[in-house]
């Protein structure tokens, strides 16, 4: 069951950071069209242009590397701190991306602001495509995909902390009678658990001695006192008994023993 959990766990993270990927890509490509057509142009470009380029690049090469590490590293506690820390400082940079294209809100008719400036939204950018309608458009795309980055952001550093406390149980429950000798913490519900069946699990304490046969288990023999070794006519021989001695018989009279005892066991 633990290994099953931090399976889905890893899964999880994994679908996070892809679409951390997809926000961070999309956000920089649009802004690298920005940038190439206001350099083209010769048009001054604006300081938070490149702040959010660079933002976005950024969130692209560390999403691409948590992808990759999360195979191995996943839960680790100092790979895991370091992913919290970024994530956190991603949230307040996508914070920033999310108010750089607040323009993108309007409905993008009339007069529009973008990264290329203030105009009305029919009119072409320096009479040359696209339009500042198309651009506004774009730009609603870009605050869109950022408040999509914080809130997975937010979720990844979560997750990360999830990560953890599974490895650090994986490693504190290991192979025992409780989870069949298998790496895990047996039946201890985590996250994944509450809605799985609770399956019993057969436990034997080392400490309890054998169970005593009990009288209806042991063979029938003959009396204590008597035994079936050297006797004659059918009549049982006292095992007590040596030459020369009385011998009481089953018949309850006295009797002189004039055969050999000889050894009784």
């Amino acid at each position: 069951m633990g290994a099953k959990a931090g399976l889905a766990l890893k899964v999880v993270q994994w679908f996070i950071r892809g679409v951390q990927f997809c926000c961070s890509a999309l956000i920089l490509a649009l802004f690298s069209y920005f940038l190439a057509v206001l350099t083209n142009r010769n048009l001054p470009i604006p300081t938070w242009t490149r702040a959010v380029e660079g933002i976005s690049g950024i969130g692209v090469l560390y999403t691409i590397l948590g992808l990759l590490l999360l195979c191995c590293l996943a839960g680790h506690p100092f790979t895991s701190f370091i992913a919290i820390v970024l994530d956190i400082c991603f949230v307040g940079s996508y914070i920033y991306v999310a108010s750089a294209t607040r323009g993108g809100a309007s409905s993008c008719t009339g007069t529009v602001d973008t990264p290329f400036g203030t105009g009305r939204a029919e009119d072409l950018i320096n009479n040359q495509h696209p339009t500042y309608r198309q651009v506004c458009q774009m730009e609603t795309a870009c605050l869109a995909v950022s408040i999509v980055a914080i809130v997975f952001f937010i979720f990844s550093a979560i997750l990360e902390v999830v990560l953890v406390r599974h490895r650090r149980k994986e490693q504190r429950f290991g192979p025992s009678p409780a989870n069949n000798y298998t790496s895990g913490y047996g039946n201890r519900r985590g996250l994944f658990g509450l809605f799985r069946r609770k399956e019993p699990v057969e436990t034997i304490n080392p400490n309890i001695l054998p169970e005593h046969t009990h009288p209806d288990q042991m063979r029938q023999s003959y009396n204590t006192e008597t035994t079936a070794v050297g006797h004659e006519n059918g009549v049982h021989n006292n095992k007590y008994q040596y030459d020369g001695q009385v011998a009481y018989p089953e018949t309850g009279t006295a009797t002189t023993h004039t055969t050999p005892a000889g050894y009784r066991y």
